[in-house]
This record gives structure tokens, sequence and C-alpha cells, in this order.
């Protein structure tokens, strides 16, 4: 796992007080300017297209943070020196053409045709497994059904479908449990939220060690960051990780972050500079709510929090028929 707390540290404050007003969502840029907004380049040294205050910025390629002055014809100056030139799939840095990428969707298309090859074998290699013995004590295991707690904790469990970066069912049916301190202050989060019009969607909470261990042999070992090793045992295996969006709670529409769930690229970290000024807010809006509550900022994933007690507990291997059926 790698974790750039430092560097993730000096934005953090920053990101968190960031007002939520109507001025810091202006976004007065023609469609050409928005559809620009992304990634371009190579994944190891991107440039990173994104909006500001209604204004195009770049950063990477040796820029930083650098503004974008309109000069006619797509063309822009760049803050610092040079030219940028925007195409329907590229742009030009200085007359260099660099193609746009999606760098996410790229790497879940190598691991969905991986995992084609035989996912059946996959799981029963998975469910053959055994995970690491620990032998420090554990506070017993109490896992509360999250759509029990609050009328807006609303779910969308990818694994128990194929909408998700491995494209097969991992749990046998949808549904998300926490133990039961992070459960209680998720509920208090959702409250918190309500007042302010937004309502938390979860993805992904308690996770049985197989599916850990099918995660890790299916992912490129260049993109392990964003999967947990089965050899240590992931938060969410111990019921205290959630993976969560926002949704509005007037239209019942998730709100747009800078990343897609489960996207496996540099978009997905918590400190990303890229996207717009609205999904930067929208991100920060979450994390706020889940900090007061005891959740800690996962630096990888914008998404992922884990609760400040989740070294307490064992790592769990029971599937998710196996709690229904305890019920």
């Amino acid at each position: 796992m790698r974790i750039r707390i430092g560097a993730f540290a000096l934005v953090a404050p920053m990101l968190i007080g960031l007002a939520l007003s109507a001025t810091a969502f202006a976004q007065p840029l023609d469609a050409a300017e928005m559809a620009a907004v992304g990634q371009y380049g190579q994944r190891a040294a991107p440039l990173t297209v994104f909006e500001r205050a209604g204004v195009l910025r770049i950063d990477g390629q040796g820029r930083k943070d650098a503004k974008l002055t309109p000069l006619g014809r797509n063309r822009y100056r760049i803050e610092g020196g040079g030219e940028l030139v925007l195409e329907p799939v590229a742009v030009r840095l200085d007359g260099a053409r660099l193609p746009r990428h999606d760098f996410g969707a790229e790497v879940e298309a190598g691991v969905r045709a991986a995992v084609r090859a035989d996912p059946d074998a996959l799981r029963a290699r998975a469910l053959a497994a055994r995970p690491p013995v620990e032998t420090d004590p554990h506070r017993p295991a109490d896992l509360v059904d999250l759509s029990t707690l609050d009328p807006t904790l609303r779910l969308d469990i990818r694994y128990a479908g194929s909408d998700n970066f491995m494209g097969l069912p991992l749990y046998e049916r949808p549904a998300a449990y926490l133990q039961r301190p992070a459960a209680l202050a998720l509920a208090r989060a959702a409250q918190a939220l309500k007042a302010k019009g937004y309502g938390l969607l979860v993805h992904d909470a308690y996770r049985p060690w197989f599916v850990t261990w099918m995660f890790w042999e299916a992912t490129p070992p260049e993109d392990h960051m964003f999967v947990a090793d089965p050899a240590q045992g992931s938060r969410h295996n111990r019921g205290c990780a959630v993976d969560l969006t926002l949704y509005d709670l007037k239209t019942g529409k998730p709100v747009e972050m800078p990343s897609r769930y489960d996207e496996m690229s540099g978009r997905s970290y918590a400190d990303f500079i890229g996207g717009t000024t609205r999904q930067r807010a929208m991100r920060s809006l979450l994390r706020e709510a889940m900090v007061a509550q005891g959740f800690e900022i996962y630096p990888e994933e914008w998404w992922h929090f884990d609760y400040k007690d989740w070294r307490h507990y064992g790592i769990g291997t029971k599937t998710f028929s196996e709690l229904a059926a305890a019920r």
C-alpha cells in the first residue's frame, strides 16, 4: 500500500474548509472547454486539464497549477510561458500532441479481460485460500445492516452485480454491514448531511476476505495500491471501512466527483487537483462529514473511509449468505 500522508496533509485543511457557495460552482466556460477537462499524455506523468472558479488550468508536464488565458481558436497562453491548443481528443502542449486518456477505464478493461479467462477458477482458488492467522485479541464482531439505520442511507452495492472493476458479481446478495460503532457513526454523518440537502450512497462496507484475495490476484502489480494485500487483510474485511458517495436528496441522483467509484487512476486520489470546482467541493463535503464522525481518509481513494477503531477487529470470512442466515 502506498500512502502519501505527508503530501495529503498539506492540502487537506484547504479542501475540507472549501465553502459550498453558489459562486464556488461558477463555470463560465463553453462546451468545448468543459469537454477538455481530463488527462492527457502518459499515465506515469499525465497533463491534467481542470477548471477552477470558471477558469481552465493545467497541472503536470513541468507546469504546476497554471492558468490558461484564451488567445482565440482553441489556443491558450500558459501562465509562466508556453501555449496549449485544444483538439477533439488531444491537446497540443507547445506543439507536442498529447492524446486524451481515461486511464482508469484502460486499467479496468485489462483486469476484466484477465478475469473473463476463468472467473470460476479464480473464485474457487479464493474460497480455498486461508486468511492470515491473527494472534492479537480482538473485539467480537457485531455487524449491523446499514439499511436498518437511516432512510437516507441508500445502497448501490457494486460487487453484488457486474458494474464493478472486475466485471462480475462477487457477493451473493446486495447488502452492507459495519461494526456497530462504525455503523452508528455513519448514521450520524448521514444526519449531518441531510441538513445540507445530501444523502449517503453506499457502494461497499464489510467485505469477506476471499473477495480481497480475488481483487489482489486480478489487479496488475503496478495498481496494487488500489487494493488491499490479503496477507494483511483489509479494513473492509474487519467491518470498519465503507465506500460511498453523495446523492442529492431532491433529485435522488448521485453527485459528480472528480473520478468514478473504484477507478484505478490518479483521479481517485483524495488530493487530486483535477476535475471541476463543484466536483472537488462535493468531495470535500463528503470528507468533512465523515471525518467529523471518526472516519479516516484513505489518500488513494476519495470514496473510501476507515473507522478509527478498525485495528480492534479481526478479519472476517463470513459470506453474505452466511450473514443473512444468521439473522
